[in-house]
């Protein structure tokens, strides 16, 4: 982790702009996996180059699928088709969907695989994939045998069956499952045990998935069916990240502006759009287009208590906006955060607290008291969306700096570039 700190300025005046985001972090890793099944030359436009983006591009070369980049351009091309390689050593960084998606994946092929990643995610759990995918016919270990990272894959393809998915922790266990389930050797089924959270990812797979060609028969979040098929190489368009797109509206609404961001509509396969609605309930102004969403900043915001389940992503970014609120904040429904790039309740509590904010840390939320900020630098934990939320209260606050601001690679690498130009 670096020392190094980026220091916010104080917006001058509100912003009154229109900006654009890369695109989806979620939907470019999912294309790439399908991309590299699909037989054939696949052409992904509109992706984001960050690391996750790359570790998932980079592991699919390794296992012998030609994937070539234009950064110019914006654009994978990906010639796809049954995995070449017979064994690889695989590694993904902090990069949750390279992991469970290639895991999964990994299946499919035929050797010994193994994937790893950052201690961080020898923390992130993977276990309940395993079960399932051991239960579709797959042979998929913890190789430390305690239910994380690394994972080794003793690849004889998937036969396919009937699977329980436990996703309580990430959604990103049955969205794996999903996309390989098509190449299984007979019709899968696949059935969600206890609680499913984020379930708009979910949405985002199976839409991803016809995009390609592939058809899920569902029974609402309780039950899916795959038959065996095979995705269709083709052109295909990524969407804006509406993930990255949050921190933007959510400027609008503390600073007392107007944003729009051009490209991604109320519509999107992206559950985080719905992020706009949690801002129109705290004051803000809110336009949905086809194509755009605005926001203008109004009064001061007030309060809200909202289960953040589906959105959860955007949780550090309501956390930031909540001692400026004229109520207190209550976040609830998200104890699955604690397992991702940090444990994410407990580090938004512990920076809160480090500018003077009073917070009431519980086990699945947040209760934030409105507060004065006192000026101080704010760990990242190696968190990009910390990094990236906790910059909206320094756009405000003077004396506001961010630890480690290079941790934004991860999905948004020109993040604080792009933050500066709210300035014009």
């Amino acid at each position: 982790m670096s020392e190094a700190v980026y220091n916010i300025t104080p917006l001058a005046r509100p912003p009154e702009c229109e900006v654009r985001v890369p695109g989806s972090k979620s939907i470019t890793n999912r294309a790439l996996l399908i991309a590299a099944l699909a037989q054939g030359e696949s052409t992904l436009d509109g992706v984001l180059f960050s690391d996750d983006t790359y570790y998932m591009a980079e592991a699919w070369r390794q296992l012998g699928i030609t994937v070539q980049e234009d950064t110019n351009a914006g654009r994978f091309i990906v010639t796809g088709g049954a995995i070449p390689a017979q064994g690889a050593d695989l590694y993904v960084g902090n990069a949750g969907t390279a992991m469970r998606f290639l895991v999964a994946a990994l299946c499919l092929g035929h050797g010994r695989f193994r994937i790893d990643g950052s201690a961080r995610m020898q923390q992130r759990p993977i276990q309940e994939l395993l079960d399932a995918l051991g239960e579709l016919g797959g042979q998929a270990r913890s190789a430390a045998g305690n239910g994380f990272p690394p994972v080794v894959v003793e690849a004889e393809g998937l036969l396919g069956g009937h699977a329980r998915v436990a996703a309580a922790k990430s959604s990103q266990f049955l969205s794996a499952l999903l996309m390989v389930a098509p190449y299984a050797h007979r019709r899968t089924e696949l059935e969600v045990v206890g609680s499913l959270v984020a379930p708009p990812y979910v949405d985002m797979t199976i839409g991803v998935m016809g995009g390609f060609g592939v058809t899920v028969v569902r029974d609402d979040y309780r039950r899916f069916t795959i038959e065996p098929q095979a995705y269709a190489a083709r052109s295909y368009r990524i969407e804006p990240d509406a993930s990255s797109a949050h921190y933007f509206l959510a400027a609008a609404a503390l600073c007392g502006g107007r944003v729009r961001v051009e490209g991604l509509g109320y519509a999107s396969l992206q559950g985080d759009v719905r992020f706009v609605d949690v801002l129109e309930q705290m004051g803000a102004v809110v336009m949905r287009g086809d194509h755009f969403l605005e926001v203008r900043g109004g009064a001061q915001l007030d309060g809200i208590a909202v289960d953040m389940n589906a959105i959860s992503d955007t949780v550090p970014t309501l956390a930031a906006l909540a001692p400026f609120a004229r109520r207190p904040v209550t976040i609830r429904n998200v104890a699955h955060v604690r397992l991702q790039e940090s444990d994410r309740l407990h580090a938004v509590a512990t920076e809160l607290q480090r500018l003077g904010v009073p917070v009431d840390e519980r086990e699945d939320g947040l209760r934030i008291e409105p507060s004065a900020i006192r000026p101080a630098v704010v760990e990242t934990y190696d968190d990009h969306r910390l990094a990236m939320s906790f910059a909206l209260i320094g756009l405000r606050v003077p004396g506001i700096g961010i630890r480690d601001p290079e941790c934004v690679r991860k999905t948004f690498p020109d993040y604080f570039a792009r933050l500066e130009a709210l300035r014009r």
